[in-house]
């Protein structure tokens, strides 16, 4: 009789957890755990001494470049959320980018002929495709019901196997979200946030892998931009942020500027969920910065999947209550 050396697969016993078999969005990228542990990867990849970050930026960025003892140095953005560099950047330092709501590939992509060492943060433009030799991350969490995971382009991979994450004691959030609804769920939502912190670089874990594989990418992508564009028509006379809509991609949320410093809580009342990009810039910044003005007045309304044009109809409703 044949014997075979490969472990038989398991069989009956209770159901396992159906999930819908797919392709995920970026297979042929490095698959991790975070987008900060991404960044790490990279810098110790590259060997980097120093790295520019944006003022208008996550404060997680700052934990890998902490964790390799590297010099880093802020930038200012302009109104078109775009670098002012007036300065050098030294030969073995890194420049930093965020596409800002994903809706800055044109600047990435000026960027890329400019900066030798550019790495871009895609956190917020899952989207937007990688450029050719530029190394870039994405956090699949921002655009995708998963507690973790992320991606990663990078010519050279690190010479070590890394462990492989597990999610599963992060999920009490979206399964909340579903039985009880996001509100319930946000205390846990928040503690998610707080385990993820100086996790170290691990593949992404089975699961979140599992569920990226079985999305409509197509289908949300489209759905983004249609209730972006529907915005966008409505609201640009009165949005004091001006911006090219983008062609090619689907944009995170609808960045809205107004100068009341009101409306984010305006909308919360009305459970308009928005969030702050990014309570730490006030911690960096000064009142008279371009940067903290964004954080206080930049309102990022939510278009994702989850809403149709009925959706955006009645938040245009509750908006045009306030400007």
């Amino acid at each position: 009789m044949h014997k075979t050396t490969i472990a038989p697969k398991t069989m009956g016993g209770y159901c396992e957890l159906q999930l819908t078999p797919g392709k995920e969005y970026y297979p042929h990228l490095i698959r991790l755990n975070t987008g900060r542990n991404a960044l790490e990867y990279i810098l110790r990849q590259k060997g980097y001494t120093k790295i520019y970050l944006p003022y208008f930026t996550c404060d997680v960025l700052l934990e890998p470049v902490k964790k390799l003892d590297i010099a880093h140095q802020f930038y200012s953005i302009n109104e078109q959320l775009e670098p002012v560099i007036d300065f050098e950047i030294e030969p073995n330092a890194c420049f930093l980018y965020t596409n800002y709501f994903g809706i800055k590939q044109e600047a990435i992509k000026k960027l890329s002929h400019q900066i030798k060492h550019l790495i871009v943060d895609n956190s917020q433009g899952f989207f937007s495709e990688p450029l050719p030799g530029i190394d870039t991350f994405y956090s699949c969490r921002k655009f995708f019901g998963v507690p973790d995971g992320a991606y990663l382009r990078i010519s050279k991979k690190l010479n070590k196997k890394l462990p492989v994450d597990s999610s599963l004691n992060r999920f009490s959030h979206l399964i909340k979200s579903i039985e009880l609804g996001i509100e319930a769920g946000y205390s846990d939502y928040k503690a998610n946030n707080d385990a993820l912190i100086n996790n170290e670089i691990k593949t992404m874990s089975p699961l979140t892998q599992r569920i990226l594989a079985g999305i409509d990418y197509a289908d949300c992508a489209r759905i983004r931009k249609l209730n972006f564009d529907f915005l966008h028509k409505h609201l640009q006379l009165h949005n004091l942020f001006k911006f090219e809509v983008p062609a090619d991609t689907s944009p995170m949320v609808y960045p809205f500027l107004s100068n009341d410093r009101d409306l984010k809580l305006h909308l919360i009342q009305k459970k308009i969920f928005v969030a702050t990009y990014w309570p730490n810039v006030f911690e960096w910044t000064n009142s008279k910065m371009y940067e903290n003005y964004l954080a206080r007045c930049m309102v990022a309304l939510p278009i994702d999947h989850r809403y149709n044009l009925q959706d955006m109809f009645f938040m245009l409703n509750i908006l045009k209550q306030f400007i």
